[in-house]
């Protein structure tokens, strides 16, 4: 015989692990089942590095071709996922009311970022994956210290989701759909991913290199290629733009 309150349910909010784990697990679905997030974060970096690996489009100096290419892909793969592709998507969940819905919910606000930066590395995870596989398909010899290169990943997630959330919380959502297509496309060319940085002027370079895929790109390129050591240089640039941009993102960021 059961007792009085036996199923009395216990109405509550579920623990805060669970709630940021459920949200980032849902955010990483609607990434992969957008077929214009996968264009953008996987088709086009593993079509460039097919391409530009295979064909002798660009010269990229001394040695091979893949071994100069792929440190670029992968900077250009993390600044398509944590700028680019979350840029557009919390601007529109913004202009659709959603991230008001979500921060009435039991999930705190910096919840929320916190799911959708697992999204992010759960996504730049598998891009990595994907495009090592690609790379060493195409005859790529990496070297130097996976340390390095780990922490030069982390620091450029944390700089382009700070300038990624900056621009999805303060501009419309059109004005961010276009603002963040035109800088992947900019990057793109000018930020040392294809094209070699001495390819352009001397002044120009010392301003390019400032730039945080820039900075990502030739980290990754000193330690995969070249087996150079921690590259504090880039490493140092990338944490100032992660510091400014996420500080920036903080105090700017409308909720509506």
């Amino acid at each position: 015989m059961t007792t009085a309150g036996t199923y009395t349910p216990s109405p509550g909010a579920a623990p805060l692990s669970r709630m940021i784990g459920a949200q980032a697990a849902l955010e990483t679905r609607m990434l992969l089942r957008n077929g214009e997030q996968l264009l953008l974060t996987v088709v086009i970096p593993a079509l460039l590095l097919v391409l530009f690996g295979s064909v002798d489009i660009v010269d990229t100096g001394k040695g091979e071709a893949v071994d100069f290419l792929t440190p670029g892909v992968l900077a250009l793969a993390v600044m398509s996922t944590a700028f680019t592709g979350q840029a557009i998507a919390t601007g529109f969940e913004r202009r659709y009311g959603v991230l008001k819905r979500l921060a009435a919910s039991p999930l705190p606000r910096w919840g929320l970022m916190t799911a959708k930066t697992v999204s992010v590395l759960v996504t730049e995870a598998l891009q990595v994956v994907l495009l090592t596989v690609i790379a060493f398909a195409l005859g790529w010899s990496p070297h130097g210290d996976p340390a390095a290169v780990l922490l030069l990943l982390v620091l450029g997630t944390a700089a382009f989701s700070g300038l990624g959330l900056l621009m999805a919380g303060t501009l419309r959502a059109e004005a961010t759909l276009a603002a963040a297509n035109l800088v992947f496309l900019l990057l793109l060319v000018g930020g040392g991913v294809i094209v070699p940085m001495d390819k352009f002027p001397s002044g120009v370079q010392d301003v390019l290199g400032l730039l945080p895929i820039s900075a990502l790109s030739d980290g990754l390129r000193d330690v995969l290629q070249h087996g150079a050591g921690m590259p504090w240089g880039d490493l140092g640039i990338l944490a100032v733009w992660a510091v400014v941009g996420l500080a920036a993102a903080g105090r700017f960021f409308r909720w509506e």
